[in-house]
């Protein structure tokens, strides 16, 4: 926590956070972003001059050409599908990939800012979903900038080409040209999270029951026919609700006797999924995202790096029992 005049800059925290995961596809990445964004400023907030720009996007300056310095070296993060063919159940899942491959997940508490109204906040939701921050990696990273702060902050041209120190025309030939990637890029089907979406809640408490109960019929049936399934760090993962029936009923990989926990990641349906542990506790073997849309589960993500995400969403509450309502803490 940042003292004397970072007392003015810690509000802006969450959001920066929000614009560098958008731009850096990690978590943990967009932390230390944002962190060394606000200690620079803190140490040259005596040569901020109000008068040139905002102290908003005086951060954000300083945080977008950190996220361009952290992407020159780096490769494009993705998904299990953006990266291969999809495997056959009971083909094996391989040898993990390293962590710099994957989109890593984040919580919606450190990206999402919770005070504003609930159009915005939907928006905010579905801009850190998983799927949405894959497809903007297709972009390079000053067009990535560019596609963020125009369409998911709504800045103004102007405000952009001031930030970039280029030319509002430079601004919407980049917005232009993102906007032709984007819809080029297949994207898994998929709404936020919406706590007041008694269907989707419904949907959700119906997906946990099962899962719970290992009944593999009743969770099969909750999924659309073309549903993906990804395990990062492995590159295997696999579609269709028929190879996913195939691999839930595989013994060696079965998750009977696990419980799920829900958090608040990526802006869409999160748990953790808690497997038995000593003395009748339970412990996270996995974070698991959902995609929902219109009544069914789309995709079925799981980190199985429990262990190192813990650290950046804090430890999950130990699952006691069935919860009567599965999402009733979210």
């Amino acid at each position: 926590m940042l003292t004397g005049d970072g007392s003015r800059l810690e509000p802006f925290r969450t959001e920066l956070t929000g614009y560098c995961y958008r731009m850096l596809g990690s978590g943990f990445e967009a932390e230390d972003a944002v962190q060394e964004t606000l200690v620079r400023a803190w140490r040259s907030f005596d040569r901020y001059d109000e008068q040139r720009a905002s102290l908003r996007t005086w951060l954000y300056s300083i945080a977008n050409n950190i996220c361009l310095d952290m992407l020159r070296s780096t490769q494009r993060r993705a998904r299990a599908m953006d990266l291969g063919p999809a495997a056959k159940a009971g083909q094996g899942i391989g040898e993990p990939a390293p962590e710099r491959t994957w989109i890593q997940p984040i919580p919606d508490s450190l990206a999402v800012p919770m005070n504003g109204n609930p159009e915005e906040l939907a928006v905010q939701r579905e801009t850190i979903r998983l799927a949405f921050v894959a497809a903007l990696q297709y972009l390079p990273p000053r067009q990535r900038a560019v596609l963020i702060l125009r369409d998911v902050l709504c800045w103004r041209a102007a405000e952009v080409a001031r930030l970039l120190e280029t030319t509002v025309a430079s601004v919407t030939s980049a917005l232009q040209r993102a906007r032709s990637t984007l819809n080029a890029v297949e994207l898994t089907p998929g709404e936020p999270f919406r706590p007041s979406d008694s269907a989707q809640r419904e949907l959700l408490t119906r997906y946990c029951t099962a899962f719970e109960r290992h009944d593999i019929t009743a969770l099969v049936a909750l999924l659309h026919h073309d549903a993906t399934m990804s395990m990062p760090p492995f590159m295997w993962w696999l579609r269709g609700h028929d190879h996913i029936r195939q691999a839930l009923l595989d013994p060696d990989a079965s998750c009977e006797g696990a419980r799920l926990v829900p958090t608040a990641a990526n802006g869409s349906p999160a748990f953790w999924q808690m497997r038995p542990g000593p003395a009748g506790s339970y412990v996270p073997f996995g974070l698991v995202l959902l995609d929902v849309f219109e009544g069914l589960i789309t995709g079925i993500t799981t980190y199985l790096d429990a262990d190192r995400l813990v650290p950046l969403f804090g430890t999950p509450a130990e699952a006691s029992g069935p919860p009567e309502t599965p999402l009733s803490h979210r």
